[in-house]
Order: C-alpha cells, then sequence, then structure tokens
C-alpha cells in the first residue's frame, strides 16, 4: 500500500464542489466586521468569533502599526533565545494582573497554548479526565503528554466522579474541561467539577477561549462568572476571538508558569507571537478594560438573535453563551442551507461530524457586541426562510 492512497481516496471535498455546496475557504475581501464581502457578496457575519468586534477598532488597527514600525515584522526565534520583547512581557504582566493570577505564560496560537500547557504539566504516570465535548487542541495535548486519558460524558458529573474513581489515589490527576463550549455554546458545570477535584486531590484546567470577553466580571471568563477564580489552577485563552489578534495564554501561579515556560516543547521550540499581534491584544485587552460593558452589549445582541430565532421557529440548541447552534442534524441538508443562506447574504459555519455526533450536524452561528439589531433582524428573516425551504423549521 503507498503512503499516499488515502489521499487519493479522498473524495469528499471533491464531491461537494462539484454539487455547488461546498462550505470552506470562501475568501474575505474586507476586513472582519458585522457585514463584510466573500467572493463579491454582501455578507452579514454571523460567522466569526470576534466576540467584542475589535478586529476593526482604529486603535487595535494603529497599535499594530506602530508596533511593525517599531519591532519589525516579527521575531525570527523563540521566546527562549532572540525572540522575546518588552511587548510580551507587558501583556503578560497586563493578562496576569486582569485575570487575578500570579503570571501568564504567552503561545503563539491558542491551539498550541493547550498542546503547550497539557504535553509540559502532564506525564506518562498521569491522569486527564476530559469532557468529550473539548475542543480538538485539548485531545491533542494530551496525546502529546503520553498521559491516560479518560473521557467523561458532556457536562456528565456523575460519568466525571466515575472517571475520578478509576483513577490510582496517588496518581497526578487534571481535570480539563472548556468553560464556553465553542460549538454548543453551553458552559461547563463548574461548580461542580472543582467539589470533586478537590474531593479526588484533582487540578482544574479551563480553556476559555470563548469565555474570556465574554461573562465573567468585566469580560474575565468561565472562572469569575461563577466566583471561582481561585479554585482553577489553569486558565488557558486565545487572542484571536475577543483580542482581536493571534496568539494564545495561559495564567496560573509563579511555580506553574515558571515551569511549563521550561519544559514545553511547542513553547520553547515555536517562534514567538510577531511584535503587531501583541500590541494588538494589549490594545484589545486596554479597551476591554475601559469599556467594561462591551460583553454585557455582546450577550444583549446574543440573547436578542436567540428570541427572534426562537419567534420564527428555527430549531436551535439551548444556549448561553453569543453561540446559538440551529439543528440541521443531516450534513449534507447541513451544506445545502448554509449554501443558500450565504447566497442570500448570511455567513454561517457548518459543523457536521466528527466535530458533532453522526445526525447531529448544525448550523453555528455566532455574534459580535458591534452587530445591530436592525443586521440581525434581516439575518434572522433569512435564516428562518432558508428553513423553511428546506423543512427544517419546527412544527
Amino acid at each position: 500500500m503507498d503512503l499516499f492512497d488515502k489521499c487519493k481516496d479522498f473524495k469528499l471535498a471533491d464531491m461537494l464542489i462539484e454539487k455547488g455546496i461546498y462550505p470552506y475557504f470562501h475568501a474575505l475581501e474586507t476586513k472582519q466586521d458585522t457585514e463584510v464581502v466573500m467572493e463579491g457578496i454582501n455578507e452579514i457575519m454571523l460567522g466569526s468569533n470576534n466576540y467584542l468586534g475589535l478586529t476593526i477598532h482604529p486603535e487595535v488597527i494603529e497599535a499594530g502599526k506602530e508596533a511593525i514600525l517599531k519591532y519589525g515584522s516579527g521575531c525570527s526565534g523563540s521566546r527562549f533565545l532572540n525572540g522575546t520583547t518588552k511587548l510580551h512581557l507587558e501583556l503578560e504582566k497586563e493578562l496576569a494582573e486582569f485575570l487575578h493570577k500570579e503570571e501568564c505564560v504567552t503561545f503563539s496560537t491558542g491551539f498550541q497554548s493547550n498542546l503547550g500547557i497539557i504535553s509540559a504539566i502532564c506525564g506518562r504516570n498521569d491522569y486527564i479526565i476530559g469532557d468529550k465535548e473539548n475542543h480538538a487542541s485539548i485531545y491533542d495535548g494530551c496525546r502529546l503528554s503520553y498521559a491516560k486519558l479518560l473521557r467523561y460524558e458532556h457536562n456528565d458529573m456523575t460519568d466525571l466522579e466515575r472517571q475520578l474513581k478509576a483513577v490510582p489515589e496517588d496518581a497526578g490527576k487534571l481535570i480539563v474541561t472548556d468553560g464556553v463550549f465553542s460549538m454548543g455554546g453551553d458552559l461547563c458545570n463548574l461548580p461542580e467539577i472543582v467539589k470533586l477535584a478537590k474531593k479526588y486531590n484533582a487540578r482544574v484546567m479551563i480553556d476559555d477561549a470563548h469565555g474570556f470577553g465574554v461573562i465573567g466580571e468585566g469580560g474575565r471568563g468561565t472562572a469569575s462568572h461563577f466566583g471561582l477564580e481561585n479554585e482553577v489552577d489553569i486558565i488557558m485563552g486565545t487572542f484571536s476571538k475577543s483580542l482581536a489578534s493571534l496568539g494564545g495564554y495561559m495564567v496560573a501561579n509563579r511555580t506553574v508558569c515558571n515551569y511549563v515556560r521550561h519544559n514545553s516543547r511547542p513553547f520553547i521550540f515555536a517562534a514567538s507571537i510577531t511584535p503587531a499581534s501583541v500590541q494588538c491584544a494589549r490594545k484589545a485587552l486596554e479597551i476591554l478594560k475601559r469599556e467594561p460593558d462591551r460583553p454585557k452589549k455582546l450577550m444583549e445582541i446574543a440573547d436578542y438573535a436567540r428570541k427572534k430565532l426562537k419567534e420564527k421557529g428555527v430549531d436551535i440548541r439551548d444556549s448561553f453563551a453569543p453561540i446559538i447552534p440551529i439543528n440541521t442534524y443531516d450534513n449534507e441538508i447541513t451544506f445545502v442551507a448554509c449554501k443558500k443562506l450565504f447566497d442570500k447574504g448570511v455567513y454561517v459555519n457548518s459543523v457536521i461530524s466528527p466535530a458533532v455526533p453522526v445526525g447531529q450536524a448544525i448550523i453555528r452561528t455566532s455574534y459580535m457586541a458591534t452587530l445591530t439589531k436592525e443586521q440581525i433582524d434581516k439575518a434572522t428573516d433569512i435564516i428562518a426562510e432558508v428553513m423553511k425551504e428546506l423543512n427544517l423549521l419546527k412544527k
């Protein structure tokens, strides 16, 4: 068997292109805003993680430009060697202070953050207990760590305790979960997770990529939302969502951060975040601190969209965050629906198996604080129209 036989046998993308329903790699021709142009079509953007709408903020853009002029376009090396600038250190200090932790470590991407944290902290004799709906980067971090992974049913605390009971008492244990789940938009049951962690002597890590800037006091995320910042050992997040940039981070106590800096291969052997990306994230954080009502406005817009979709009979899942999944169930119907929406001027994300279980495909819609009610009215009218065409409205 030739190594590339699997590549030749992969026909799905070509089949969808031939049918005219391929949903991926639509090219932006404008900035990431509430309305964009893709392939010549004006689209209301309901498929972005630009939650606070800061990617087009003049101060964020200007901060990136100034960083390029002063520091150049890149660092050409890892943080360990020549890739640490004063900007990196300032961002880490500011994030640690904002999230009420001792220290912060930044990574070049969000995916790399989970990879770097989990693989450094956990080893062959340790156990990781994770929610089945955790992000792919968490799963890959677990693989790289060589620790034993145990998965519990989504947000099922009885199953989590069952898994914890199976772990040897003297083994290192890490419970890891998304704070806000990226596909379903629901929250982890952090109060119960913390209780079980104490009962079974486990540590707790939250992936707050979709919680930071969205929930909690001033946008401080899931742990803040539940009043449990002191009970969560490691909080991970990204810059590519609410902070309108690229990169990721972890905050924890000084001892843990120091260990990760000196033992995380994805941190040690990767080039550092570009100066422009660092400074854009810093400016976005500054704006969030200055305008703490932005997360509140975001949730108001999401709640308004949720209300409108329900009124129109659109079959949506219960969610809390500015992520509203629309049930479409079948993979191909999902692609058809997304194509129809695209052609009518609403950009959304198709989510099929294995990202969700077989038969549970969804259209993932996500919202920005800068969307207007008029834009939501127009978009939800179009969504309801397409769902009706495909017999997907609730009876």
